[in-house]
């Protein structure tokens, strides 16, 4: 059996650590594009709001496990129509009662998420379990209740109090697994 020189076994060596680094890059770059995929708007923001890309993975891969801890269930049809009515009601009475209306949304969200399997910590917890499933519109769930808050504290203004109860709809709506195809139908 030959023996190899020094000089080979150190090309061999810088060779495997080149090979190493290589498919670590790949894996990295695979997890990123799941992760944008996944995450969508989310997967920026949390990149903006962290130290390092390498910190704002990290945290949206918790928020995958945390989401694979509980189960969500599907709505049957007489809860589906009853949710549906309760926001047609508060929807309506926004005209007379905006500030009510903005609390019975939130309410009303927090009811269906419940129903729907959600855990219902406090809020910071209940926006990441929720961007796991919809991370188009958590955003829109921060805005509500950032307005939310400020109507409690009589803080906002009618606008802010129809921006709201528009950011709960779009949550609502994709808690509901409406579609506009659906709502289109609901009022014809």
């Amino acid at each position: 059996m030959p023996t190899l020189s020094p000089s080979s076994i150190a090309v061999i060596v810088v060779a495997l650590l080149v090979v190493l680094i290589l498919i670590l890059v790949a894996v990295r770059a695979q997890r990123t594009r799941h992760l944008q995929r996944r995450f969508g708007p989310e997967y920026d923001r949390t990149v903006a709001a962290a130290q390092d890309r390498r910190e704002a993975e990290s945290q949206l891969q918790a928020r995958e496990k945390q989401r694979q801890r509980f189960r969500s269930r599907d709505l049957d049809a007489g809860e589906l129509s009853r949710f549906r009515e309760q926001w047609g009601a508060l929807q309506v009475r926004f005209v007379d009662e905006p500030s009510a209306s903005v609390r019975d949304a939130d309410a009303l969200v927090n009811q269906v998420m419940t129903q729907r399997g959600y855990p219902m910590s406090e809020f910071e917890q209940r926006s990441a379990d929720i961007s796991v499933d919809y991370p188009n519109v958590v955003e829109n769930y921060r805005h509500a209740r950032r307005i939310s808050v400020a109507n409690n504290d009589g803080k906002a203004s009618t606008e802010d109090l129809r921006r709201s109860l528009v950011y709960y709809r779009s949550l609502f709506d994709e808690l509901l697994g409406s579609s506009t195809t659906d709502r289109l139908k609901e009022t014809v």
